[in-house]
């Protein structure tokens, strides 16, 4: 196991591409992409997601502590201008070296 920093970003599936052009340039090569999703902001009153609940998109995406620095100044711009939330946290990754059919 490892230390890895996830980032979840929600914003507007119209910024999809420039976020995920964001991510890759601090070589951040792994993501997930959830589409249609909705909710409800934790900030009082609404935001612009609320507007648009089914064009939203939930990014998941992992990568070494050392390069989240490089993602949120290249993520930040993007959220300002077009709205949308980024959350980062820690987590742990289990790489697993043994292929299943060696068992």
């Amino acid at each position: 196991m490892h230390s890895v920093k996830r980032i979840e970003i929600v914003a507007n599936s119209f910024e999809l591409g420039k976020i995920l052009a964001a991510l890759k340039h601090p070589d951040v090569t792994g993501y997930l992409v959830i589409r249609n999703i909705a909710g409800q902001g934790f900030r009082q009153g609404s935001e612009d997601l609320d507007m648009t609940m089914l064009d939203n998109v939930c990014i998941i995406a992992f990568c070494d502590p050392e390069k989240i620095k490089p993602v949120v100044e290249l993520i930040r711009p993007i959220l300002n201008k077009f709205g949308g939330t980024c959350y980062i946290s820690d987590a742990m990754e289990i790489r697993s070296t043994r292929c299943v059919a060696s068992l």
